[in-house]
């Protein structure tokens, strides 16, 4: 999402943990203004702190196996394997900041390779990030870049919030073709922006898309022929995170809150966040939401079982707005406006 206000701070990047409640939702002017960063390294331990529970998942079971019998003439005995225990929440991270230049990363995703790209709203760009810390552009010209998604073909979807429509990129291709367009027309004023962040469903291996303009979250065929309503009736939706247990959760920017979808459009409230943006999930099935309210903004992290939320960072973030998890459980937070990325990186 883009912000309206204007905001005059200067960055000292680090951490704060816990201490803090999750609070009731209130209304908020998003900036446009940008700042320029820093380079740091440092350190932080989770810390728990207060708020509002998040409803537990439960994990698949694997299927039960057969164990051979001692004897041919005794029936085989069904037992089903140890179940795997659910990996714990890292307790303390390493956390280093990524320096770019001039570039305002948005939202997050990694390519086929394992590199990580962000798209850069305010200069209409896309770009992979380096080993050494810069940056390549891969992409120019576009209105308004913001979510992305790779299918399985190498295709790159994108999100155009000024346009209000999902572009794909092909294998090799400079030029993206339209994929989806989606109803209303996108304003650049608080709350009436268009389409933000979007998510994969490797269940139905559909394409999840909230449109901030109708307050509809749409399930979208990957080739962008079919289109079906999952839930209507939001404020401003800009997130969309697929969860373990294959339920869709929606962060409502405007309506203050984090939803997870349930059957014919039904919902119930997941988190507690002044103006969640952005929505990923760790391998504990632990639910990540970045808040982009100027009196908040921070990443929190809400046990999949319920109970309160820890603050996992919070000083020196202007704006927090992308957020990916890799399968080594390494963080990665966009800041457009302090225009760095964080990467927290799990200790033993």
């Amino acid at each position: 999402m883009r912000c309206a206000s204007s905001l005059s701070a200067t960055l000292a990047l680090g951490l704060v943990l816990g201490g803090c409640t999750a609070g009731s939702p209130t209304a908020s002017s998003p900036s446009q203004q940008r700042r320029a960063t820093t380079s740091t390294s440092t350190e932080t331990s989770t810390e728990t702190s207060t708020g509002t529970s998040t409803p537990g998942t439960t994990a698949p079971t694997a299927p039960p196996s057969r164990m051979p019998s001692a004897s041919p003439t005794h029936t085989p005995v069904p037992s089903r394997p140890p179940t795997r225990a659910t990996p714990a929440a890292p307790t303390s991270y390493r956390v280093d900041v990524v320096p770019r230049g001039e570039h305002h990363p948005d939202d997050l995703v990694q390519d086929p390779s394992g590199a990580l790209l962000y798209t850069d709203y305010t200069n209409g760009a896309i770009s992979r990030l380096n080993a050494d810390g810069s940056a390549t552009v891969l992409h120019r010209g576009l209105p308004g870049p913001e979510g992305m998604v790779f299918l399985s073909n190498g295709t790159l979807v994108v999100a155009e919030e000024d346009a209000n429509r999902l572009v794909a990129f092909a294998p090799g291709r400079s030029t993206p073709t339209v994929l989806a367009a989606l109803p209303g027309t996108s304003v650049k004023a608080t709350c009436h922006q268009g389409v933000d962040g979007i998510a994969w469903d490797p269940t139905t291996k559909t394409l999840v898309v909230p449109d901030p303009v109708t307050g509809t979250v749409y399930r979208i065929s990957p080739d962008g022929a079919t289109r079906s309503v999952l839930a209507g009736g939001f404020v401003h939706p800009v997130g969309a995170a697929v969860g373990p247990d294959g339920s869709v959760y929606v962060a409502d920017e405007c309506g203050g809150g984090v939803w997870r979808l349930g059957a014919r459009g039904s919902r119930v409230r997941a988190a507690e966040a002044v103006m969640p943006d952005d929505l990923a999930f760790d391998a504990a099935g632990n639910l990540l939401v970045t808040d982009v309210r100027h009196t908040r903004h921070d990443v929190r992290r809400w046990p999949r079982d319920g109970g309160a939320s820890t603050v996992l960072a919070r000083t020196g973030l202007i704006e927090p707005q992308g957020l990916l998890v890799t399968a080594s459980g390494t963080v990665y937070v966009a800041d457009d406006q302090a225009r760095v990325i964080l990467r927290l990186t799990p200790r033993p």
